[in-house]
């Protein structure tokens, strides 16, 4: 396309040659496929936005051109350059991509790295689910501070493998990638792992909102036995698509009612845990209507031998106690329930010792959600210093060790 007569003589503006004329036909000249390269390399630095955008957004616009538009002064009309490129690149036909690749590719290079967050962004939505662009471009967005850019490819693009997610898990730029990487659909077992392994609260529970996110069994367990202190955690974990018996009985111990509630109507149960879950609805809707617990230690200890009696002393007794912050009714629960007097469970409370807790838990055959509150509620401990559960749910300590916590606390409570 030849240039009109009134176009042709150049003007001069700050130094550059630009075509004169009306900003209307030279907005048309500069999204025409058959402008000729020249005429777009003046109008790619063209006084008016306008014109330069409609230059930027030409799918026709050469190399030389593209790179003049990547230094343009305006964050506007480079965003919509990186739009153009991310988009036709994947597209390019392969006879043409020797010759338009690499100028293609670098300019776009240039700007995953520009400093108005619009552009990368504008890059980022182009190609988040395109399977053919380069696979460092997506890691350089995925890795973007800006969670504008970084999350919609990190969620959708085909190109990050799990090794890819892992190193980003392993040295995340801020913490909100890792909730993107736990949002990602369909992410596996090593992916969950090591999200769970992050310690990251707010991404554990974005992973656990995600119903394709592949847990394993042990994972989720491992998560159960750290959930009481998380209650962002209690509804999802209590949702999630597969649940085992062992992790619906831990959740049952500190979850709100109606959570339980839902947990003993789950239909993948098996009939002995769903029957326990039930009778927990129960005995949880009778301790909150109960009176307050007596701070007197004989009336506690008779309190606590009337309910084994009644066959009501099962870890959420023990865990109402500790709930309403009953200390003492709570040591005399398990003091009945591991049939040790009230002076060896207190002398565990005195040494403050967080084994002596956890023996005594085993012994009563409660769980290690139940020892992970009493150790907290009984010993004050901090959060850092407290016996979490092994995997599974189990008991961190061996049994030889916790025999010995429970030998000592008889000889020193008599």
């Amino acid at each position: 396309m030849t240039a009109p007569a009134d176009l042709a003589a150049p003007a001069a503006n700050s130094g550059t040659a630009q075509i004169g004329g009306d900003e209307r036909i030279r907005v048309r000249l500069g999204a025409a496929a058959d402008t000729a390269q020249a005429v777009l390399l003046r109008l790619a630095t063209d006084p008016a936005p306008t014109v330069r955008a409609a230059v930027a957004m030409n799918p026709a616009a050469s190399g030389a051109v593209n790179q003049v538009l990547a230094g343009d002064g305006d964050a506007r009309i480079r965003a919509l350059l990186a739009r153009k490129l991310a988009a036709i690149l994947p597209a390019m036909p392969i006879a043409a991509r020797d010759r338009m690749q690499a100028q293609a590719l670098a300019t776009l290079e240039s700007l995953v790295a520009d400093e108005a967050v619009r552009v990368r962004m504008a890059i980022a939505d182009a190609i988040k689910d395109l399977p053919g662009v380069p696979h460092g471009m997506v890691i350089a967005l995925a890795r973007d501070a800006a969670m504008q850019v970084a999350e919609p490819v990190i969620r959708l693009s085909p190109l990050l493998s799990d090794d890819d997610l892992l190193a980003l898990i392993a040295a995340p730029p801020v913490a909100a990638t890792l909730n993107a990487v736990a949002s990602r659909p369909g992410i596996a077992p090593a992916i969950t792992q090591a999200l769970a392994a992050s310690d990251h609260a707010d991404a554990i529970t974005a992973m656990l909102e995600n119903p394709t996110a592949a847990i394993q069994e042990a994972t989720l367990d491992a998560l159960v036995g750290r959930a009481r202190a998380h209650t962002a955690w209690h509804a999802p974990i209590v949702r999630r698509p597969h649940l085992s018996s062992h992790a619906a009985r831990a959740l049952s111990l500190f979850v709100a009612e109606h959570l339980l509630d839902e947990l003993a109507q789950r239909a993948d149960l098996d009939a002995a845990t769903s029957a326990e879950l039930r009778r927990r609805v129960g005995s949880s809707l009778a301790a909150s209507r109960a009176p307050q617990a007596p701070t007197d230690l004989h009336q506690a200890m008779a309190q606590a031998r009337c309910m084994f009696a009644d066959g009501a002393l099962d870890e959420l007794a023990v865990l109402a106690a500790v709930e309403r912050g009953e200390a003492v009714l709570a040591t005399a629960l398990l003091a009945v329930a591991t049939d040790l007097p009230y002076a060896a469970v207190d002398r565990a409370v005195t040494l403050r010792s967080p084994k002596a807790i956890v023996a005594l838990v085993w012994k009563a055959n409660f769980g290690m959600a139940l020892a992970v509150a009493l150790q907290s509620m009984l010993l004050g401990a901090a959060p850092h210093t407290l016996l979490q559960a092994a995997p599974r749910g189990g008991f961190p300590l061996a049994v030889d060790e916790m025999r010995f916590q429970l030998d000592f606390l008889a000889k020193m409570g008599r």
